[in-house]
């Protein structure tokens, strides 16, 4: 009984959603917005509430690629991984984050790439050492 009063309770509860539609001409030539996206000046702002650094350009890229390489050269075999590798690795640096060099480790790992815990405290060093994260 219990089964059925659910049933008859969902089919009310949709005929009313149904009931409560409009399809009245003012309605149907409304079209609707397009969402904007968000200018690289957004996602910037975005990303330093995140921690985030913003993503480096010229020397100060070249720079960062130059550390890294020294701490873990197969890490810079994929620049852009590793610069966005190195942007998020960021965030290990804040409060009560765990074991940053093992997630060094981690991030720095892809595609052919293995990063070892003793490689992910050496770019740790490597990124403060650099102020890349600010730390």
């Amino acid at each position: 009984m219990n089964t059925r009063t659910a049933a008859a309770i969902c089919a009310g509860a949709l005929l009313a959603l149904t009931a409560c539609s409009s399809s009245s001409d003012d309605q149907a030539d409304t079209k609707p917005t397009p969402k904007a996206s968000a200018s690289q000046e957004q996602k910037n702002d975005a990303a330093k509430l995140g921690g985030l650094p913003p993503r480096p350009t010229g020397e100060k890229r070249q720079q960062l690629l130059d550390a890294l390489a020294k701490a873990a050269p197969d890490v810079v075999r994929y620049e852009d991984k590793a610069v966005d590798a190195a942007r998020n690795q960021c965030s290990a640096f804040g409060e009560g984050v765990k074991r940053p060099d093992w997630l060094a480790s981690q991030r720095f790992t892809y595609k052919d790439v293995t990063t070892t815990e003793a490689q992910g405290k050496q770019i740790n060093e490597a990124l403060k050492s650099i102020g890349f994260c600010n730390v």
